[in-house]
């Protein structure tokens, strides 16, 4: 059977990413991006767009019914940082977009959907180190309370209607192609955009805040082994635990003084090293290594050749 598939928030920094490697995997005409902006000459170039308002209920049920929809990845969302700014905004398109598309699902409109939940659903009670899969989650932001919520949405609607819904907590998520998102994670990006354009960056947290994260090549990896596996060995059906590796901003700034010496840091805290106090160090993740095979790639001195590379070549 062919696939037709829509990716909702496609132009953000995982759904830049993801939209070119299903294309790639299945064909330009068969993965439709949409958001209610355009994104990259890449993205926009490599096959079909259709600008559309994830919120808007009637926009989908038209998008999915015309184009006979078989997958939906739901990657539309307002980040922390930017949802504690706009948190009634934040709400509406984080909890209204997933729950249209849920009932969509429940109606029979397409047969699997990706939602990408996050170590945000977590909070300062929860064990910092290796925390387990079912733990405790009491989320201290916007964002990780609409998190929270749409993981108990998802299993809901697989539990009591059916609809075949796979979900991943994503830690931090680190690309060389697009640029920060409004994420507290995304120092671990913009760290690699000045280290290269001024030799210098001032960050927003602690030099010692240790955080879960991943390179996105293996965030979009983990995506399509989760999509592409049989729903029988499934046993998560809130959000998978993922990790693949845990540093420090310090960290960080040595693995690219190794390959820029004279890069300097200085860190001066803001609002958003409260966020960061509220979540991990680290993530347990071995429910999604037994369950479907799930294995990372890329450590932090891999991940950071990468990134100052391809920055480089591409910048």
């Amino acid at each position: 059977m062919s696939k037709t598939i829509v990716i909702l928030g496609a132009c953000g920094q995982i759904g830049t990413e993801l939209t070119l490697a299903l294309r790639s995997r299945y064909g330009s005409e068969s993965v439709i991006a949409s958001d209610i902006r355009e994104g990259t000459s890449e993205l926009m170039e490599s096959g079909p767009f259709v600008t559309l308002d994830a919120t808007d209920f009637k926009a989908l049920e038209e998008l999915f019914t015309t184009n006979q929809v078989t997958e939906v990845y739901l990657m539309a969302a307002m980040l922390s940082a930017t949802a504690e700014k706009y948190p009634a905004r934040a709400w509406e398109l984080n909890m209204n977009s997933l729950l249209h598309v849920l009932e969509l699902g429940k109606m029979g409109l397409y047969s699997k959907l990706f939602w990408p939940s996050s170590i945000a659903v977590f909070g300062p009670n929860t064990p910092k180190e290796n925390t387990p899969q079912s733990t405790v989650t009491e989320p201290s932001t916007v964002y990780g309370i609409s998190k929270k919520a749409g993981e108990g949405w998802a299993a809901y609607y697989h539990r009591k209607y059916a609809v075949d819904v796979r979900s991943i907590r994503y830690p931090g998520l680190i690309s060389w192609k697009t640029q920060p998102g409004g994420g507290t994670t995304d120092y671990a990006v913009d760290i690699f955009h000045q280290a290269l354009k001024t030799g210098s960056y001032e960050c927003f947290l602690r030099e010692d805040t240790a955080l879960p994260m991943m390179y996105m090549s293996d965030a979009i990896e983990a995506t399509l082994q989760l999509m592409d596996a049989p729903a029988g060995p499934l046993s998560v059906r809130t959000s998978y635990n993922l990790s693949a590796l845990s540093f420090t901003p310090a960290e960080l700034t040595r693995s690219i003084t190794a390959y820029l010496p004279d890069f300097k840091v200085t860190y001066i805290p803001d609002s958003r090293q409260q966020i960061a106090d509220s979540w991990p160090h680290s993530i347990d993740d071995s429910q999604a290594r037994k369950d479907w095979g799930w294995e990372h790639r890329y450590d932090l001195e891999k991940l950071t050749g990468e990134m100052l590379r391809n920055l480089r070549k591409n910048g």
